[in-house]
């Protein structure tokens, strides 16, 4: 995928810069005062998502098509989207983004704009349209399905006149967002887009005629025209605090992380004998503990091969990626728990659609948690409830040892999710203690664990 920012035209930064001293309504804004969407709220709680790359390059043996690939290449001989969906399924996914249109220009839908695309392959007799049936199948096994169509065309000779291209992109646009039924998260890619000017108004405004509700993801660099914004790298984590509402050219919005990464490492389009590249179950859950760990989305990077299939070790290394997850968090020991008061219980009832509020106001506030007896633990997943905003600015995770309350855990943002991962201790009161909040803190869940750890993975 390699993704890289867009550039923007020095006229146009200058004006957007010149217009803000213009624009009062700004300057009264807040980091505190910044609210999510509904739909914002609703993806985040997706958490967990794959991303698939399909195309020319998988009969080539390459990542990054030039545009001049034969259509005659694509040909796959046992095409199975369910086959992608039930191993996604089953890995904890809840969304599904398919490229259909990578920088080659390839098209994985019978669009009207090109012959370059599926339409001029032997495929089903040119008949075929990977799109729908990639929608189609998404939607059977109850996941969410969204599109990446890349600006980057290396194939499309209109790519040298930014009018004309505009018009070409946005006609293509408008197929995906008018005949594949929601989309959940549309994706804007900047690689290979230095020195091209696109009309992103005029995009995000094709999108929204036909898809009010779908996401955008885009670099900061597109700060305007993003819902979703990219964590900075290809790794997969998120290396820092986590804040949900940033800043650019001096205003804020919220806009979520999203974190890439390819299940097989470095590659996003399948190659032959390459099964050693696939990530290990343990590299897999210390990605997601620090991303769907830190607040943010794990996008996880998938491939068929020439079969029109995921290659079985992928198949089963999700399969074993999401048997762990369930392992791993499917005993809540905080379910056990003896209430402290019944007002905190609907954070620690395991339904994320409950949550305990702090007195409003109320920069500092513990929720506590007793037991009848003392448990061993040596994690904890906090949820805030962010429909209001992120409020905690500080927390720590605190045991009592019988005389005095010790810290195991501390840090700054929580956000959507936090799994907080220490020694294990044993104590029969434990507390999250939120030493400051703009307001009044709401935490949906607070869940406590105790994850043994594999041979290989240590501690985690």
């Amino acid at each position: 995928m390699s993704f890289r920012r867009f550039t923007t035209s020095s006229l146009t930064l200058w004006l957007a810069l010149a217009l803000l001293p213009t624009m009062p309504h700004l300057t009264a804004q807040s980091f505190p005062d910044i609210k999510p969407a509904p739909q914002q709220v609703a993806w985040q709680d997706l958490e967990f998502g794959v991303i698939i790359h399909f195309s020319t390059n998988t009969f080539l043996n390459q990542e990054w098509g030039d545009g001049t690939a034969d259509p005659s290449v694509f040909n796959p001989s046992d095409f199975n989207p369910d086959q992608w969906m039930q191993a996604i399924r089953d890995s904890g996914a809840k969304y599904v983004v398919l490229v259909a249109k990578h920088h080659d220009g390839f098209c994985l839908w019978p669009t009207g704009q090109t012959a370059y695309s599926i339409k001029s392959s032997p495929w089903q007799g040119g008949k075929g349209d990977i799109v729908g049936d990639v929608a189609r199948s998404a939607r059977k096994y109850g996941l969410e399905f969204g599109v990446y169509l890349s600006p980057w065309d290396r194939h499309e000779p209109r790519y040298k006149d930014s009018a004309a291209y505009d018009d070409y992109y946005q006609a293509e646009l408008t197929e995906l967002a008018s005949n594949y039924g929601d989309l959940v998260e549309f994706w804007l890619d900047g690689a290979g887009s230095a020195g091209h000017v696109y009309n992103f108004p005029k995009i995000i405004e094709t999108l929204r005629t036909y898809q009010p509700n779908t996401l955008v993801f885009a670099d900061t660099g597109l700060f305007e025209y993003g819902d979703i914004r990219w964590v900075g790298t290809e790794s997969g984590r998120v290396p820092y605090e986590n804040w949900n509402v940033i800043d650019r050219h001096g205003y804020l919005r919220w806009r979520p992380v999203e974190a890439d990464t390819p299940l097989r490492k470095l590659h996003w389009f399948w190659h032959p004998n390459d099964d050693a590249s696939v990530k290990s179950l343990d590299e897999l859950l210390s990605i997601y503990d620090d991303t769907v760990g830190h607040g943010a989305q794990l996008m996880l990077g998938l491939a068929p091969d020439r079969r029109g299939l995921l290659p079985d070790s992928d198949v089963a290394r999700l399969e074993e990626f999401g048997k762990a997850l369930r392992e791993r968090y499917g005993h809540n020991l905080a379910l056990t728990h003896a209430p402290t008061s019944p007002e905190t219980s609907v954070a620690l009832d395991g339904n994320p659609d409950t949550f305990w509020a702090a007195p409003d106001h109320s920069n500092h506030s513990t929720l506590e948690v007793a037991f009848p007896a003392p448990i061993t633990f040596n994690r904890t997943l906090t949820m805030e409830w962010l429909n209001a905003g992120q409020r905690i600015q500080k927390y720590s995770i605190d045991v009592w040892n019988g005389s005095e309350w010790k810290t195991v855990a501390s840090a700054q943002a929580i956000g959507h999710k936090k799994i907080d991962i220490f020694a294990p201790v044993t104590a029969s009161r434990v507390r999250l203690n939120i030493l400051s909040s703009t307001d009044g803190a709401a935490i949906r869940e607070f869940q406590i664990y105790n994850i043994e750890p594999t041979a290989s993975s240590g501690a985690r």
